[in-house]
């Protein structure tokens, strides 16, 4: 009888911590992954804003910029075009997150193809 008053007990310990586990603390602050961060990028003239992590080909479409693409998964390396002076492949690649420096962000990363 006591065996089981004990496991009684315990059961009632475990449900009773478990009920918090579900209950969000954030007290109404937003995280920083929900938030949507834009990056501006610029070719040619045009400037234009991407979410960061959308696919690179769609953007460089968006602004005029033609890679040459031969395999579409990242491995001849044709369509390989430099944004913001890192080279990136456009078939694979996603869009970089924006830059720190003030200057970089008010006029963008420059897209070359």
């Amino acid at each position: 009888m006591k065996t089981v008053s004990h496991l009684f007990l315990l059961a009632a310990i475990i449900c009773l911590s478990s009920v918090n586990a579900f209950v969000s603390n954030n007290n109404g602050v937003a995280r920083k992954s929900s938030q949507l961060q834009m990056t501006i990028l610029s070719a040619g003239g045009k400037k234009a804003d991407f979410k960061e992590g959308s696919p690179l080909k769609n953007a460089c479409a968006k602004l005029g910029v033609k890679p040459k693409y031969s395999c579409k998964k990242g491995d001849c390396g044709s369509c390989t075009v430099s944004v913001g002076g890192s080279r990136i492949k456009a078939c694979v690649g996603k869009v970089p997150p924006m830059p720190r420096l003030k200057s970089l962000q008010e006029k963008g990363l420059e897209v070359k193809g």
